[in-house]
């Protein structure tokens, strides 16, 4: 079975252990848009909750960790909501899907690739508009835009972990998370420990800041949409997402379009 075939049979497999099972066994869903930083979540939940986390393998009936990227149903039980600036997903979805990298994206560029067909690739400015119509018009890869994932869990009672806190603020952002689903208080030092294990510069001996355009874990910073937003890609994500930046608390108004 190829790489591409079996990530989704296994994520089959995974969506129905976590609908079905996720409170028996039980099961702690990481639930993200795609590029929100749900792994780096699952890594360090797995190290503190003692777990195993089915990364990129058939996973077991067991308690474990579970990344995945759905939209609200009753039955998911135990989440942790990782958002992320849709803009910022906007970016490293662009890198995600057109250039490949060593986490088996083979696919996924060669089908990106096809439907887009740039001249130039690596002109992400000028591609940028044209990126954003096809994320939000063409529901692939998940099968739902980031809109409606935000959509979807805003007003649920879960915890919403947010990417841009948790690079500040990852030893508190993390444990309140813990607490509202485990119902325990954590252990700060314990939290401590695991935040500097899975860093972006242990992770990837680089700074946060230190693009490598062909890793997984390219950058691991917010805002850096402000590099390669014109005035036009800004106004085609206001069109398909800008109330949701508002709900999430990303802006204001709608002022930030008119920005170059």
């Amino acid at each position: 079975m190829n790489n591409w075939f079996r990530t989704k049979f296994e994520g089959g497999v995974r969506l129905g252990m976590c609908y079905a099972l996720s409170s028996f066994l039980p099961l702690y869903i990481v639930n993200e848009y795609p590029k929100s930083g749900g792994t780096w979540v699952c890594q360090m939940l797995s190290d503190y909750l003692d777990l195993p986390f089915p990364r990129n393998r058939f996973p077991k009936f067991e308690s474990s960790i579970i990344h995945g990227h759905y939209l609200y149903i009753p039955t998911l039980k135990n989440v942790y909501i990782v958002m992320r600036d849709g803009r910022d997903i906007m970016v490293s979805y662009y890198y995600q899907s057109l250039f490949k990298h060593e986490r088996f994206n083979d696919r996924l560029v060669e089908i990106t690739r096809r439907d887009l067909n740039f001249d130039d690739y690596s002109d992400i400015k000028k591609n940028m508009p044209n990126f954003i119509e096809y994320k939000f018009s063409n529901k692939k890869n998940p099968r739902f835009t980031w809109s409606d994932f935000v959509n979807s869990w805003i007003d649920k009672d879960v915890p919403i972990i947010t990417y841009e806190n948790l690079l500040t603020n990852t030893i508190n952002v993390l444990g309140q998370a813990i607490h509202k689903v485990c119902n325990v208080q954590p252990d700060e030092d314990r939290l401590r420990e695991i935040s500097e294990k899975y860093s972006f510069k242990n992770q990837t001996g680089r700074n946060p800041g230190d693009e490598n355009k062909l890793s997984f874990l390219r950058k691991g910073i917010a805002g850096d949409w402000k590099n390669y937003f014109s005035k036009e890609a800004n106004q085609v994500f206001n069109k398909f997402a800008g109330k949701e930046l508002i709900k999430l608390g990303y802006e204001i108004d709608d002022s930030w379009i008119d920005s170059d």
